[in-house]
Parts: structure tokens; C-alpha cells; sequence
């Protein structure tokens, strides 16, 4: 979806370990987030593209890759 400057990839914390950080605040991306906080193999330090793969391994709906680019999206704007 989109890419970050290699400035910003050593600055920026990881996408998955930022996303685990996020509270639940009733919104579309809440499901991705704690199905995140409850898979133990979930890619703790990995980027927006290890957290597809791995909701790809896990068979996981259109619907939860909407909310990791939405989540991304939040992400890059921060």
C-alpha cells in the first residue's frame, strides 16, 4: 500500500508492536487489534507486510485486511 522513507523505517517503531499498543476504542480497526493481542504467533516486531503474510497464513477475511490499511493508514500519519 504505501512505503516509508528509510528515515522513517529506523525511527518509526514497528507497525505490529505499535498496533499492539493501541487501546481499543470502538472503531473499525478493534478486531484487528485484538485478534492481535490474543494470537501468540502474531509478528510482534514486524512491518505492515509481515502482519498480511501472516493474516494470510491464518486464512484471515477481506474484511481484516481493510483494517490493516486502515490501521496502516493511522499508523504512517503519525
Amino acid at each position: 500500500m504505501h512505503t516509508m522513507s528509510d528515515q522513517d523505517t529506523t525511527t518509526r517503531e514497528p507497525f505490529a508492536r505499535w498496533l499492539l499498543s493501541r487501546p481499543e476504542r470502538r472503531n473499525w480497526t478493534d478486531e484487528l487489534v485484538k485478534v492481535a493481542k490474543a494470537d501468540r504467533t502474531f509478528p510482534k516486531a514486524g512491518d505492515v507486510e509481515a502482519v498480511r503474510n501472516h493474516l494470510e497464513k491464518l486464512g484471515a477475511d477481506g474484511d481484516m485486511f481493510e483494517r490493516v490499511d486502515d490501521a496502516e493508514l493511522d499508523y504512517l500519519s503519525h
